[in-house]
């Protein structure tokens, strides 16, 4: 990996999140529960094949999922968050939460970020175990 320009909390948050493609991968494990290449390819924004595997290589390569073999299907490739993925929550529903205060946000995602919101703790903390549980059953194989 190439040397950081800067030492700067931000900075480095932008050097691993600075494009959008990154955090809606993210998101899409985090709060969608795809797992599967397809599944994220598929999502409202329609990324493009090579740029999925550019960002999955990259977040993989920074630890912030993990890789591994569907055990139903050899062939697919699972992605699971990772603990320093799963940290992220809390960013990630300020990040929607600021966008539904001052851009334009469907209706539905409206209403998830709220139950997020209003979720508090106590609902990240809950939606963090599951996947914890989850990153812990991969990491194991």
């Amino acid at each position: 990996m190439k040397e950081s320009k800067s030492q700067c909390p931000l900075n480095q948050a932008l050097e691993v999140f600075g494009d959008k493609w990154t955090l809606l991968i993210i998101r899409d494990i985090m709060f969608a529960g795809k797992r599967y290449f397809n599944e994220m390819r598929e999502s409202d924004e329609k990324i493009a094949s090579n740029i999925l595997t550019d960002r999955l290589n990259k977040l993989e390569e920074l630890d912030i999922i993990i890789k591994s073999k569907d055990p139903y299907h050899k062939q697919k490739n699972v992605y699971t968050l990772t603990k320093m993925g799963i940290d992220l929550m809390p960013v990630m529903i300020e990040i929607a939460h600021w966008s539904v205060k001052h851009r334009q946000v469907n209706d539905k995602d409206k209403m998830h970020v709220k139950e997020l919101v209003d979720g508090g703790k106590p609902l990240q903390e809950k939606m963090s175990s599951i996947l914890l549980k989850e990153f812990k059953k991969i990491s194991k194989k």
